[in-house]
C-alpha cells in the first residue's frame, strides 16, 4: 500500500513540473500600452493591445518588470484571451502597478506570452515598454 502511494505522488509531482517551451514558428506579437488614467501604486494594470496574434492562442501570459529596480516582482498574470487583440484596463490578476519613489521616473516593460489550450507552448512573444510618471 505505501509503495502505491510514493508512485502516486511521484505521478502527480511530475504532472506538475510542466513546462513551456517556445514555438519554432513563434511570432513576434506588436504590443502597446499607455499610462493614460493610471495612478501610482496602482493595482488596476493598464489596457494592453496586442497585435499579430496567433489564431491558435487561448491564453495570454503578462508580466511588468521595472527595468530600474528588478528586484520587485510587479506580478501580471495568465488569462484567457479573447481574441480581439485587447487586454482590458484591470485585467491582470496579480499586478502591482508603478510605484518610483517621489520625484523619480521608472521605465517599466510588459512582456506578453501567447500560448496554447493547455499553456504549454508559446506561440507567439512581444515587449513594449514605457516610463512613469509619463514625461510630457
Amino acid at each position: 500500500m505505501v509503495s502505491k502511494i510514493i508512485v502516486a505522488c511521484c505521478l502527480l509531482a511530475v504532472a506538475g513540473c510542466q513546462s513551456t517551451t517556445v514555438a519554432e514558428n513563434a511570432t513576434q506579437l506588436t504590443v502597446e500600452f499607455d499610462w493614460q488614467g493610471i495612478s501610482a501604486c496602482s493595482s488596476v494594470s493598464p489596457e494592453i493591445r496586442i497585435a499579430n496574434v496567433p489564431a491558435e492562442t487561448r491564453f495570454v501570459d503578462i508580466q511588468m518588470v521595472d527595468l530600474d529596480f528588478r528586484t520587485f516582482n510587479h506580478g501580471g498574470g495568465t488569462i484567457a484571451y479573447s481574441g480581439h487583440g485587447i487586454i482590458e484596463k484591470g485585467a491582470l490578476p496579480t499586478y502591482a502597478g508603478p510605484c518610483p519613489p517621489g520625484g523619480i521616473t521608472h521605465r517599466y516593460e510588459f512582456t506578453v506570452h501567447a500560448l496554447n489550450e493547455d499553456k504549454t507552448l508559446i506561440l507567439g512573444h512581444g515587449k513594449s515598454s514605457a516610463t512613469f510618471p509619463p514625461v510630457r
